[in-house]
């Protein structure tokens, strides 16, 4: 049985995390920022230790606060805004920031803190991996990595990973370690591999 994990992919305007899907799905990355304006959703599937999994990733757009409820009612509803369908119940969360921009970092801090007010049941068990990207320009870093590595592990008690979408390093790190942290049984192993499954449905995107 392929199991089906749902992912959310958030982060402010041009930290690169609409690039890092790309990198991840084609190995492909475009010097041209071209900001995402709608949800794109990605339907690739993976083999992890020689066992299949379908993957929803969901690219979303910036987002002015997370949806507090699922109702189709209410300027805050996950439905009121097609830009947030699906935001509440994906499985895990990928917030991405820019090392050289600080605030791209206070935006994923105050969505993360949104996600832990307004989940409801099971929001303790929703991982949720915070993501520096652009580590090729680790120059013009903002706060330093051991400040953020600290803060995001032991007080928020989320998973931390620094990557480049440039220049793929640490991009399937990234999906490897996220596929462990949703309770991927058969990927909780130490030397965990992931690839591409061949024709299984790598190119689908929808544009919502």
């Amino acid at each position: 049985m392929v199991a089906t994990f749902k992912i959310a992919v958030l982060g402010a305007q041009g930290v690169g995390k609409s690039a890092i899907v790309r990198q991840f799905l084609y190995n492909e990355f475009s010097e041209v920022c071209v900001p995402t304006t709608a949800r794109r959703v990605y339907l690739p599937a993976v083999v992890m230790n020689g066992h299949v999994h379908d993957l929803q990733i969901m690219d979303f757009p910036p987002i002015t606060a997370f949806p507090v409820n699922t109702l189709q009612v209410g300027a805050h509803s996950e439905w009121a805004d097609v830009c947030c369908r699906g935001l509440r119940s994906v499985h895990a969360y990928i917030l991405v920031y820019d090392i050289c921009c600080f605030d791209s970092f206070e935006y994923i801090k105050t969505i993360r803190q949104q996600i832990l007010e307004t989940r409801v049941i099971g929001t303790s068990e929703t991982p949720i991996i915070i993501v520096g990207n652009k580590r090729d320009l680790q120059r013009g870093r903002v706060i330093p990595r051991w400040n953020v590595s600290n803060l995001v592990k032991k007080t928020w008690k989320c998973g931390y990973i620094e990557c480049s979408a440039k220049y793929n390093w640490h991009i399937l790190l990234l999906f490897s370690e996220l596929l462990k942290s949703v309770g991927c049984a058969r990927c909780k192993h130490v030397h965990t591999t992931i690839r591409f499954q061949g024709a299984l449905r790598r190119n689908r995107c929808t544009i919502m």
